[in-house]
C-alpha cells in the first residue's frame, strides 16, 4: 500500500529543490485580516504553504473553536495575494466538503482525529476520486500502527499525496516540552519507509515558543522533509495555542538558524537517539529520588512509631523477607542478584540512620 504514494517532489505543491519544506501561519484562523497580514509577513521568509485551523478541536466548549467554513475564502484570498499555496485541519466529512469546494491546496488530520478509525475512514472516503495531498499527524498516544493506519487508510482510497506529521506524544513524564518527541519512534518509520514523506511541527511537541527552534533543528538533523510551524503576529493576544506560537520575526531567525550543513545524517539521527534515550534516563533518576525519598519518608516514620511502642529499630525477620522479596522481584524483572541484594543494603542503612 505504501509503495503506490508519491514522494514528495511529485506532489506539486513543493519546491522540488528546497529543503526543508516549510508550512507555517497561525495556529487559528481568527479574522480576514489576520489571516491576510500573517501570510503577507512570512511570503517572502521562505515559506510555502500557508497553515490555519478553520475548524479547532478544543477540549472545553468554552475554547475558541474557529470560524469553520467562513474563513476558508480568507486562506484562498491569501493565496490569490502572497501565491503560497493554503491548508487547513479536517476532522468530518462536512470540513473535507467544504475545503473541496473552496479550492483549497491540501489538508491535514489532527491527532484526535487520528485516533479515531471511524473518524479517518469517514474524511477518506470523502476524499476518494479527488488528489488533495494529506499529512496525517501522529496519535496523542505511541500507536505507530495507528498512525500507518491512518495512512493506508488514505492510501486505500486511491489517494497517493500522503505523508506524517511528527506532533510528540503525550506522556505523564514530567519534561519542559508540552509533548515528548520520542525520536526514535519518527526515525524507526522513516527507516522502514523512506519514500513516505515526514514533517515535524516542532510547536505542538515544545509547547514553548523558547524550544521551538531546538526543536525543529533536531527535526532537520535527522532528515525530516519539513517543519509545520505556528506563526502569529502577536501570540500573547492568540484565541488558541498563544504560549507555541512565534513571530514573523522570530521566525525569520529560525529559518536562518536550520541546520543545513551536516553532511553525515547517521551521526544526526544517532545523536537524537542518544538525546532522546539520556531524557528519559534523566526522567526517570528524577522519579527514582523522589520515590526513595518517600520511602525514607516512611522509613522514619516507622522509627518514630517504633520509639512510641518501644519496638527495636532493627528487626532481622523483617529484613530478610524484605531482602529475598526484592531479589525475587528483581529476577522476574531480569535484574542481577548481587545488584540489587547491594542497592537494597544501601537503601536499608538509610532507613536505619532515619529511624535512630
Amino acid at each position: 500500500m505504501f509503495s503506490k504514494l508519491l514522494p514528495l517532489d511529485e506532489w506539486g505543491l513543493f519546491s522540488s529543490e528546497r529543503r526543508p519544506v516549510i508550512i507555517s501561519g497561525p495556529c487559528s484562523a481568527e479574522s480576514r485580516e489576520g489571516v491576510l497580514a500573517t501570510a503577507r509577513a512570512i511570503s517572502a521568509l521562505g515559506v510555502e504553504v500557508f497553515r490555519a485551523g478553520a475548524w479547532k478541536p478544543r477540549t472545553s466548549p468554552q475554547s475558541f473553536a474557529g470560524f469553520g467554513a467562513d474563513a476558508l475564502p480568507w486562506l484562498v484570498e491569501a493565496r490569490q495575494e502572497t501565491g503560497l499555496k493554503v491548508m487547513t485541519e479536517v476532522a468530518a466529512t462536512t470540513h473535507v466538503e467544504a475545503v473541496l469546494k473552496a479550492g483549497l491546496d491540501a489538508v491535514w488530520v489532527g491527532a484526535r482525529t487520528t485516533t479515531n478509525p471511524f473518524l479517518v475512514q469517514e474524511i477518506a472516503e470523502a476524499l476518494r476520486g479527488t488528489d488533495l495531498p494529506v499529512l496525517v499527524k501522529n496519535p496523542m498516544s505511541q500507536e505507530v500502527a495507528l498512525w500507518l493506519g491512518a495512512v493506508e487508510r488514505f492510501a486505500a482510497v486511491g489517494l497517493r499525496k500522503v505523508g506524517i506529521i511528527h506532533r510528540g506524544f503525550s506522556s505523564c513524564e514530567p519534561s519542559r516540552y508540552r509533548n515528548l518527541p520520542y525520536w526514535q519512534i519518527p526515525l524507526e518509520i522513516q527507516q522502514t519507509l523512506p519514500n513516505l514523506p515526514i514533517f515535524c511541527d516542532p510547536s505542538h511537541i515544545a509547547g514553548n515558543r523558547s524550544y521551538v527552534g531546538e526543536i525543529a533543528n533536531q527535526a532537520v538533523d535527522v532528515g525530516f522533509d519539513g517543519l509545520m510551524l505556528e506563526c502569529h503576529l502577536h501570540p500573547e493576544a492568540a484565541l488558541s495555542d498563544a504560549t507555541q506560537q512565534i513571530t514573523p520575526t522570530e521566525l525569520s531567525q529560525l529559518l536562518r538558524s536550520l541546520s543545513r550543513s551536516r553532511s553525515d545524517q547517521a551521526d544526526a539521527q544517532m545523536q537524537a537517539l542518544l538525546d532522546d534515550y539520556r531524557a528519559r534516563i534523566d526522567r526517570l533518576d528524577e522519579e527514582l529520588l523522589r520515590l526513595l525519598a518517600q520511602r525514607l519518608d516512611i522509613a522514619e516514620q516507622i522509627g518514630q512509631l517504633k520509639q512510641q511502642h518501644q519496638l527495636p529499630v532493627i528487626q532481622p525477620d523483617r529484613w530478610n523477607r524484605l531482602q529475598d522479596r526484592a531479589v525475587r522481584i528483581g529476577h522476574q524483572a531480569g535484574l542481577d542478584e548481587t545488584f540489587v541484594r547491594n542497592l537494597f543494603h544501601l537503601i536499608h542503612q538509610a532507613s536505619i540512620e532515619r529511624q535512630f
